[in-house]
């Protein structure tokens, strides 16, 4: 959960506010395609700690970007997908994206 001590400068100061962090956009890409338990967040999440990726997914859900949905079954499950507003902020990044994988190849 990000703390603002000041209002944001530009659209993008406010876009970058929520998704800072190392591992955020790479949940947000994992989660593209629908709902994930947490330990497949974690297999496609490779390197990612199971303390920081909670923290991360409470983050998000706090912005609003994840849902959290918990189902009363025995054993308990708990499913993460995108929310509307995490499904923009994934469109946006797609052009960054496809910026990486251009300018990636002409580093290897």
């Amino acid at each position: 959960m990000s703390v603002r001590t000041r209002p944001p400068f530009c659209g993008l100061d406010a876009a970058m506010e929520v998704i800072s962090g190392k591992w955020k956009v790479l949940i947000l890409w994992a989660l593209r395609d629908g709902h994930r338990r947490f330990g497949e967040l974690r297999r496609l999440v490779p390197g990612v700690s199971e303390k920081v990726l909670i923290q991360q997914l409470r983050e998000l859900e706090a912005d609003g970007i994840v849902l959290r949905e918990m189902f009363a079954e025995a054993p308990l499950r708990v499913e993460y997908s995108l929310t509307a507003r995490g499904t923009a902020l994934d469109e946006a990044l797609k052009p960054l994206g496809a910026w990486g994988r251009e300018h990636l190849a002409v580093r290897a």
